[in-house]
């Protein structure tokens, strides 16, 4: 495995850096104020972000985690793992760059799945930045942990299909911008288990479609919110779904996979700038006579935090390396590790920078607060941590087991990767 960035990731990373340093980081006090001003029943979106995403534009770092040389930067997840980190060292950098959440999954869904008339009507303004999207898979009265269990239905009627159920933790659909959401249901409660659902294209000002509500993440509530929906007779063209009937659960895991590359990326990054701004205020802050920075335990949590950033980043980027290199599929157990590692670990890191500025540390005059409630829901996000140990155990487990069921066992060995690892 070789992580030196290819030249193209490398010239993209000083191009990105320097693009925080001159727009980002200045901008973000400015979107805060700018935001509560434009909140309340009709959201609008901050001036300041939109002055970012042409900065951006200009500059070239838009869409650079599609794969596509054609519609994106033509990066692999190795090349585009270390740009996630830089764009998570702040919350307004992805959108800035058209490389947000849940759009960039719903991007490369629509690339890989969509038909060209879907890929006209919704992945070019996508594309553009002209509007945003959302992904409607959870559901309240479901464990969503298996979306085998999704209940809102999906019947055909002639040529239209009707949607009925509730939704929630819908990230996206309150931001201004956003027009259309894929939706997914179940379409056949007869079918095998993981052919019964289906996903769907269904436009935000549907007739049926009713957003109940914005959540609060601890008590946050982000500018494009995460709704509980209802779906009420929704009736949307059958030319909406993607793919065919019980294709559902299948794009819901191809959309996942780099997903998590991106999630996890970013939550390093986050780590790393809550590393720096404990370092600042360790070596400033004063008590009993001493700065904190000469306090043993203070240097203990500095050293851990850079230890643990160092083994979760090599994870991430080995993960990054086998999805390009022998795919998705074979490098499950990385990706599941790196699900539960990069979350916790940035969790860790933020939690003593709150600790090492004391009050200030939970209030929103610094960034950490916001930081922990957010990195707290990736624990949840794409799959709890618990579902996620449950995949890596089962992968550990399988050859012993099938040992002690006299079946011999073993599996592919791969380069860098230990042996005996069912994949």
């Amino acid at each position: 495995m070789d992580f030196r960035a290819s030249e193209r990731s490398e010239e993209l990373g000083e191009r990105l850096w320097a693009f925080m340093e001159e727009h980002v980081y200045p901008a973000e006090e400015i979107y805060e104020s700018q935001r509560r001003e434009c909140s309340g029943e009709n959201h609008r979106q901050p001036p300041v972000m939109e002055e970012m995403k042409e900065r951006a534009r200009e500059q070239g770092l838009w869409n650079m985690f599609l794969p596509d040389p054609e519609l994106g930067a033509g990066l692999s997840n190795s090349e585009y793992a270390p740009l996630a980190e830089i764009l998570g060292r702040s919350h307004i950098a992805s959108e800035a760059c058209n490389c947000a959440a849940p759009d960039t999954g719903n991007m490369e869904l629509l690339f890989q799945f969509a038909s060209a008339e879907q890929r006209a009507r919704w992945l070019a303004p996508l594309l553009d930045g002209e509007i945003r999207s959302a992904f409607a898979m959870t559901e309240p009265q479901a464990a969503s942990s298996d979306a085998t269990n999704i209940s809102l239905s999906i019947a055909r009627e002639g040529e239209e299909y009707v949607l009925n159920g509730r939704k929630w933790w819908i990230s996206g659909v309150l931001h201004p911008h956003c027009r259309v959401m894929i939706v997914m249901g179940k379409s056949d409660a007869r079918a095998e288990r993981h052919r019964q659902q289906s996903m769907i294209l269904v436009p935000l000002h549907t007739p049926g479609v009713r957003v109940l509500r914005g959540l609060g993440v601890f008590g946050y509530h982000d500018h494009e919110g995460h709704a509980e929906i209802v779906f009420e007779d929704v009736r949307v063209p059958a030319s909406n779904l993607v793919g065919r009937e019980g294709d559902g659960f299948a794009i819901a895991q191809a959309r996942l996979g780099p997903g998590r590359i991106h999630h996890c990326m970013r939550s390093l990054g986050a780590a790393e700038r809550a590393l720096e701004a404990m370092c600042a205020r360790a070596a400033t802050r004063v008590t009993f006579g001493e700065p904190l920075a000469s306090r043993a335990n203070i240097q203990d949590w500095i050293a851990e935090s850079r230890v643990e950033i160092e083994m979760a980043r090599l994870l991430t980027l080995k993960a990054a390396w086998l999805m390009d290199t022998v795919g998705n599929r074979r490098a499950r157990t990385e990706i599941a590790a790196i699900k539960v590692a990069a979350p916790n670990v940035a969790l860790r890191v933020v939690d003593r920078a709150i600790q090492v500025h004391g009050g200030g540390g939970v209030s929103d005059d610094f960034p950490l607060a916001w930081m922990y409630a957010h990195l707290r829901t990736l624990r949840l996000a794409d799959g709890p941590d618990e579902v996620h140990k449950m995949t890596i155990a089962r992968r550990e487990l399988a050859p012993h087991l099938a040992r002690a069921r006299g079946g011999g066992g073993g599996g592919d060995t791969l380069p860098g990767v230990r042996a005996g690892a069912e994949r």
